[in-house]
């Protein structure tokens, strides 16, 4: 197998604890390797896994996994693990994966998967919108929408993914989080191609030229994955072709990085909004690309 066979890559280093006394990574960590691999890929289809699966009404087992050994990986190699769905049957699925050190193919694997009825274990075929979803990833298609709109037209998904991040996993207060500017805002909610809601922000009137954005929340399973990025760039092309000029926002202290890699400068001493800490962070229009 070759690099330029696989869309994705999961990265990784090898640690200390994988590794024997002549520091060469034990044999069974490899599948574990494969196996976090494959976690990665289903955010890279922006499938939060469990609530897909429960949505697809199944679940995927192992039927088989095979490992071959072209060489050695190393304590501190910086490994980038492929992945691709090579076949899809009737109710399996194989998946291949090879880890590479640069260029340089060190192992491969084959993962074949069944889908299943979660609670008699019995094969299924595999639904049509997976089906289709795992092909057109490996096609090069977009696995991410992003709409925007009024309050009351996509108010039911965007307040459903604030809910949970807001209110439930940071334990903001709920009455904190509902305000006004909510109807006059434009609202912007990134879907999977289940169908799913995974992630919203919102972009208030501007002030002398100088948009806001505000309320940006993505699943948890899936920050890391660009969703975010895609939801703000989407609220900035808005606030752009309205004819503002720049944009500013208040940054959870934790994704400051995330904003500064797409252009943002902290203004000002950090403050505390709802118990957690905050930046105000501005970007001239466009973003950065």
């Amino acid at each position: 197998m070759k690099r330029d066979e696989f869309r994705f890559f999961h990265k990784l280093r090898v640690r200390w604890a994988e590794v024997d006394m002549q520091k060469i990574v034990f044999n069974g960590h490899y599948l574990m390797y494969f196996d976090t691999a494959v976690a990665d890929y289903w955010r890279a289809l922006a499938m939060p896994y469990e609530e897909a699966m429960h949505l697809l009404q199944g679940d995927l087992y192992v039927k088989k996994a095979t490992v071959e050994f072209h060489a050695s990986a190393r304590m501190d190699d910086r490994l980038d693990i492929g992945l691709k769905c090579a076949r899809i049957g009737n109710s399996s699925m194989q998946f291949l994966g090879a880890i590479f050190r640069g260029e340089e193919l060190l192992i491969t694997c084959e993962l074949v998967y069944v889908f299943a009825d979660p609670a008699t274990q019995t094969s299924r075929p595999v639904p049509q919108p997976l089906r289709a979803i795992l092909t057109g990833y490996e096609a090069g298609e977009a696995m991410v929408q992003v709409k925007t709109g009024t309050w009351a037209e996509l108010g039911t998904d965007a307040g459903r993914i604030r809910t949970e991040v807001f209110v439930r996993e940071q334990r903001i207060p709920a009455e904190l989080e509902w305000d006004e500017a909510d109807a006059t805002s434009v609202h912007a909610v990134a879907y999977n191609r289940l169908g799913q809601a995974i992630a919203t922000g919102r972009l208030l009137p501007a002030t002398g030229g100088v948009a806001r954005i505000g309320r940006m929340a993505v699943h948890q399973v899936l920050r890391g994955g660009r969703v975010g990025e895609q939801v703000l760039r989407t609220l900035a092309d808005t606030a752009q072709r309205r004819g503002d000029r720049a944009i500013e926002l208040h940054a959870q202290r934790t994704a400051r990085d995330f904003y500064a890699r797409l252009g943002f400068v902290a203004q000002g001493e950090p403050f505390e909004e709802a118990g957690i800490p905050h930046v105000t962070m501005r970007s001239a229009l466009p973003l950065a690309r």
